[in-house]
């Protein structure tokens, strides 16, 4: 899950997945904005199935939080 989503953040940020970490931080290592965020989120939630309500989005701090919150909401 982990790869998948950091190939999906890479993609849209134009950036090289091989640098993206669990404990990357999307703002301030990643530099993305509001824009970016729910871009991902949008792209997360169609590849994945899920629905991630906008008041969880301030909870995505880390690419990390990104993953085990999809995690979770597949199980």
């Amino acid at each position: 899950m982990f790869e998948k989503i950091a190939a999906l953040i890479a993609e849209q940020l134009g950036l090289d997945a091989a640098e993206i970490k669990p404990e990357t931080r999307l703002v301030e290592d990643l530099k993305a904005d509001s824009l970016d965020i729910v871009a991902m989120v949008m792209e997360m939630e169609s590849q994945f199935g899920v629905e991630i309500p906008d008041d969880e989005l301030a909870n995505l701090k880390t690419v990390g939080d990104a993953v085990a919150y999809v995690e979770k909401l597949k199980k």
